[in-house]
């Protein structure tokens, strides 16, 4: 009896099975997560791309009116590599780059960081309230800076992320500012108003 414990324990067939049995689950893991986030940067990186161009193409004059057939080229670019994804688009124009995402001037009578009490501000985009986005929704007119912005919601191809107790589905935006081509000058719509 002892003989052959002896000969088990110097026996090394099969070793190589037993060790790839006990490895290779955690190397399939690893691989998916690899090929996953690959997946994903690939898919963003496309989505960026396909922007850049579209916001190109709107920011010559007489792009109002083919804005869907742009958002229409981003979807159909991005959706060879992600046939299933779902898109949102939005624009937004600024007079200038500076005021892209900044809030409405006010004047801060109380010092309470709020626009209230018939404190008096300037209605840059025009809606008759202040906000604390001066961006105008929309193409703008002739030099106005636009933010062009994308979502893309869209499932992971690979089961990874849910055996890790991520979501399943993936959200990435994008985004980028341009100015619009100078066919005209610049309209300017902005007016004092004060808050409720």
């Amino acid at each position: 009896m002892t003989d052959l414990l002896r000969q088990l324990r110097r026996n090394r067939e099969g070793a190589t099975v037993v060790e790839f049995a006990l490895i290779s689950p955690a190397l399939v893991l690893v691989l998916m997560g690899l090929f996953d986030m690959g997946f994903t940067l690939y898919a963003n990186v496309m989505l960026q791309g396909a922007l850049q161009e579209a916001a190109r193409s709107s920011t010559v004059e007489g792009a109002g009116s083919s804005l869907g057939a742009i958002d229409n080229a981003v979807a159909a670019q991005v959706g060879r590599v992600v046939p299933d994804a779902r898109f949102v688009f939005a624009r937004k124009a600024y007079s200038n780059f500076s005021d892209v995402g900044t809030a409405e001037d006010f004047t801060d009578s109380n010092a309470n960081g709020i626009c209230d009490a018939g404190e008096p501000y300037e209605d840059a985009n025009g809606s008759g309230t202040w906000d604390r986005d001066r961006g105008l929704n929309g193409l703008g007119g002739a030099r106005d800076a636009v933010l062009y912005k994308v979502s893309m919601t869209y499932q992971r191809p690979l089961p990874m992320a849910s055996l890790l107790g991520f979501s399943d589905t993936v959200t990435s935006t994008a985004a980028t500012v341009l100015r619009n081509q100078p066919y005209d000058l610049q309209r300017n719509v902005a007016r004092l108003g004060n808050c409720a």
